[in-house]
């Protein structure tokens, strides 16, 4: 018996390291690493998907920069192949420690990190209880500003000339937190980093997400806006992958279709006038089409997948949310957070808890949507 480590970002190894004797459940053994990061330049000109992982001119991103022991789910362990567009890392459930110290404390950088700040020597520690993934990104032009929403901090890292659009986005994902844990179940960590992203995406990783910097251009002061409209999308993340986790690679609509979806509950609480904008200009304009259960490998491309998968998923649950009722819609979503948290879950596990809540016939509505059911 042996661990089964995947080494990100760079060199993508999957490597197996023998125990001496098998590891029993609830005990513990330590494997040591001692290596070297290299930083690549975040090029988002030349490159086929946005850069995440590297460095630019005015920021640093760690992701995915640690080893981590792959998820061993049915007798097998859960890795998969990189792929164009979408996800396809699977992550288990972990406490993390992250000790930092820069070479030289009075040019350190503004860092934003996933997991909450102490002292701890000459090092700041941070921690993160249950989470799934460790990210940290530092400028040196970084602003913050902060709110609290219940034993939550949210913090907003941007740069300077972007203030509005970062109070904006940190306003929204207060709202989102309270929202979404009044839908859905309490938000699992005490606190949440917003950071601007110096590429052309939006990404989540536990209790962070970056933001991309083209959303805080656009920015007009008005809730009908793609700033807000993914800052409600990245936050529903912290429960639809951080806590409940799936096959990204072949199950991308059971965190995707679902997040999008969040979007149109996190309107309908905080900005019902603009419930319809969204609708028009979020998900039908892109004319979504397509069965929402295909792997990111059948996505033909990242907008054709982001059509089939998010936005018809966002459709799918609209539609079996107004064949089930709101009262059993809302008692599944919970029940399913409730279930699938700390686990990685199946569609299988989404359709078997769904029909402890109704007993409507939905069979249509999947057939429509669905390919493999």
């Amino acid at each position: 018996m042996g661990l089964r480590l995947r080494i990100t970002p760079s060199t993508l190894i999957d490597s197996t390291f023998p125990l001496p004797t098998p590891l029993e459940l609830g005990s513990v053994s330590t494997v040591s690493l001692r290596y070297s990061i290299f930083l690549p330049y975040m090029d988002q000109v030349n490159s086929q998907r946005a850069r995440i992982f590297g460095y630019s001119e005015i920021q640093m991103n760690l992701v995915n920069w640690y080893p981590f022991i792959a998820p061993f789910k049915d007798g097998d362990w859960v890795i998969r192949e990189p792929w164009s567009h979408g996800e396809y890392l699977v992550y288990p459930i972990a406490d993390f420690e992250v000790n930092v110290k820069f070479a030289d404390p009075q040019t350190a950088p503004v860092i934003a990190t996933s997991g909450f700040a102490e002292p701890n020597g000459e090092f700041t520690r941070y921690t993160l209880t249950a989470g799934r993934a460790f990210a940290i990104s530092a400028s040196r032009d970084f602003q913050v500003s902060t709110t609290q929403v219940g034993e939550t901090t949210v913090y907003s890292y941007y740069f300077p000339i972007y203030k509005n659009a970062g109070d904006a986005a940190m306003l929204t994902s207060a709202q989102a937190i309270q929202v979404f844990s009044q839908m859905f179940g309490l938000y699992p960590h005490n606190t949440l980093s917003i950071v601007i992203a110096d590429f052309q995406d939006s990404m989540e990783f536990s209790a962070l997400y970056f933001h991309s910097r083209s959303f805080y251009n656009l920015y007009d002061g008005s809730p009908q806006s793609y700033l807000i409209t993914v800052a409600a999308h990245e936050t529903g993340h912290q429960w639809w992958f951080d806590q409940v986790a799936n096959d990204q690679a072949q199950e991308p609509w059971l965190d995707e279709s679902l997040t999008t979806y969040s979007e149109a509950i996190y309107y309908e609480a905080a900005h019902p006038d603009a419930l319809a904008w969204w609708w028009t200009n979020r998900i039908d304009f892109f004319e979504p089409f397509g069965e929402i259960d295909i792997p990111v490998y059948e996505g033909q491309n990242a907008d054709t997948y982001k059509y089939i998968v998010y936005f018809n998923g966002a459709h799918f649950m609209k539609d079996l949310r107004g064949r089930i009722g709101d009262e059993a819609f809302f008692a599944f979503l919970q029940d399913y957070y409730n279930q699938g948290r700390e686990r990685i879950v199946s569609g299988d596990d989404f359709f078997r808890i769904l029909d402890t809540h109704t007993d409507a016939d939905y069979s249509d509505i999947v057939s429509e949507y669905f390919k493999n059911r």
